[in-house]
């Protein structure tokens, strides 16, 4: 895991707060347009009593999101505030408005999203039902600015920050890594203080990285059916060419993170494999990856199979993004020639698939990680 970056001061303790129960933080950039139907949404609630103030980060904008915010803070919002934070990237706001939260429960949510009219009390209910969790997160729904092109389905909605795992509550944990975006995410505020705040290196996949931070020291959450947002989903996200961009950025972000090396063949967060084999920084499987990624897209192309084939052409364009800032990073760093570098790959292979064999023999069942290979586990919460 790479280092994380936490540069603001925290409070260790949630006595020092003091009035409100929740804080929501929405960090938005040049988005003035949009910014009222995400304030009307989180003004207006249900909310059961509790308490909650709302902390709008203007990231450095240069339109009119200051004047938007302050004519809602005219009309009587008290419980509204405006931080402006110059330093421009989705972590630097979100750690600005964590600097300035007064309750224990931070919940998250875009300038671009409406949340439901019970979305805080049903935030801090979920907190009260289940103690044992630190972090929880919900649906995030489309709301359509236009129809869909005909490719597009659910294989496609994680570049547009849409999620829907269903209407039964599940742990999210290390054992089962679903990744809950900031979009509709809500955390205990002494996560913060233990592990770190959003790092700026990340800013875009800020949220996943801290969530894997979380995962690696056994820090459990929770998905839920009952929080739920919708998302604006924007023309231009639904161009091809946004999920080719998507996708590679994606892939570059999770490289650094070196998530696919932690992740086991069943899916869960393991651990990287101490006898990992690498050409030019890469794990070897990540090559074999991107050749049964390139198969697949020939057949489904050539099938015919529209939604498919644009599947694995993106899931390609992660790879090379992952792929190619591994080889970035690694010649950065490598003293010896390519040939050398090919030759010792070759040796290494050879010499774990012997041990592989061996292990197969003397223990069948195995991975290569010495863990049964079994399904991912979803725990659901009766």
């Amino acid at each position: 895991m790479p280092e994380h970056n936490s540069t603001s001061p925290l409070p260790g303790s949630t006595d020092l707060f003091e009035g409100y129960e929740i804080s929501v933080v929405i960090s938005t950039y040049n988005r003035s347009g949009m910014l009222p139907g995400a304030l009307e949404s989180v003004l207006d609630q249900k909310s059961d009593g509790v308490s909650y103030e709302v902390i709008v980060v203007d990231n450095n904008s240069t339109d009119s999101t200051r004047d938007v915010v302050e004519s809602y803070i005219a009309r009587g919002n008290k419980n509204l505030k405006y931080v402006f934070e110059e330093q421009q990237g989705v972590s630097y706001a979100r750690n600005s408005g964590l600097a300035h939260a007064q309750a224990p429960i931070i919940a998250f949510a875009d300038d671009d999203v409406l949340v439901a009219k019970d979305w805080i009390a049903s935030i801090k209910a979920e907190f009260d039902e289940h103690p044992e969790v630190d972090f929880v997160g919900g649906k995030i729904l489309p709301r359509w600015e236009m129809p869909p092109p005909a490719w597009f389905n659910r294989d496609h909605w994680w570049a547009l920050a849409l999620l829907d795992h269903g209407d039964a509550p599940v742990y999210v944990s290390a054992d089962n890594p679903l990744c809950l975006p900031t979009a509709n995410a809500s955390f205990r505020y002494s996560l913060f203080a233990r592990f770190g705040l959003f790092s700026p290196e990340f800013s875009g996949r800020e949220d996943h990285e801290f969530l894997l931070r979380l995962w690696c020291e056994g820090v459990r959450g929770l998905y839920t059916p009952k929080i739920v947002v919708t998302g604006v989903v924007q023309p231009e996200r639904l161009k091809r060419a946004y999920h080719r961009r998507w996708n590679t950025t994606t892939g570059r972000f999770n490289s650094t993170m070196r998530l696919n090396e932690m992740m086991g063949p069943d899916g869960r967060i393991v651990g990287e494999a101490p006898d990992a084999v690498t050409l030019f920084g890469v794990p070897a499987f990540l090559y074999r990856n991107l050749l049964a990624g390139g198969l697949g897209l020939v057949s489904s192309t050539l099938c015919g199979q529209q939604a498919a084939s644009l599947r694995h052409r993106n899931h390609l364009w992660y790879l090379i993004g992952y792929i190619g800032k591994r080889i970035e990073q690694d010649a950065s760093r490598r003293d010896h020639s390519c040939v050398s570098e090919i030759g010792t790959f070759v040796k290494a292979l050879l010499r774990k698939k012997l041990n592989q064999h061996r292990r197969d023999i003397t223990h069948p069942g195995s991975d290569v990680r010495g863990r049964t290979a079994e399904g991912n586990s979803r725990e659901t919460i009766r």
